[in-house]
């Protein structure tokens, strides 16, 4: 059983940007690029890591998709209060 993951993650305002950087980043655009120009959380400055975090950590909605995805999938966007989120996770433990 996962009791942390990994992630990274675009926030962004609205559900067009994050779809249009969601078609961005299938069409091969680095992850970290794309967090570095588009996100809007401090995490940016790191490529949009957000390091290890267990249940309980993180809003719902994103905590709920972080941890069903598969290692190095990126997630459809995810809307929690802060925005509109695309996540990937880089590792599980």
């Amino acid at each position: 059983m996962t009791n942390e993951v990994r992630a990274s993650h675009i926030l962004v305002k609205t559900e067009d940007e994050a779809n249009k950087i969601y078609d961005e980043l299938m069409n091969g655009r680095d992850f970290a690029d794309a967090a570095a120009e588009y996100s809007l959380c401090p995490s940016k400055a790191e490529g949009g890591d957000l390091g290890f975090f267990g249940k309980g950590m993180m809003v719902k909605p994103f905590e709920d998709a972080a941890f069903k995805l598969d290692k190095f999938v990126l997630s459809k966007p995810v809307q929690t209060q802060f925005g509109w989120h695309l996540i990937i996770v880089t590792d599980k433990k």
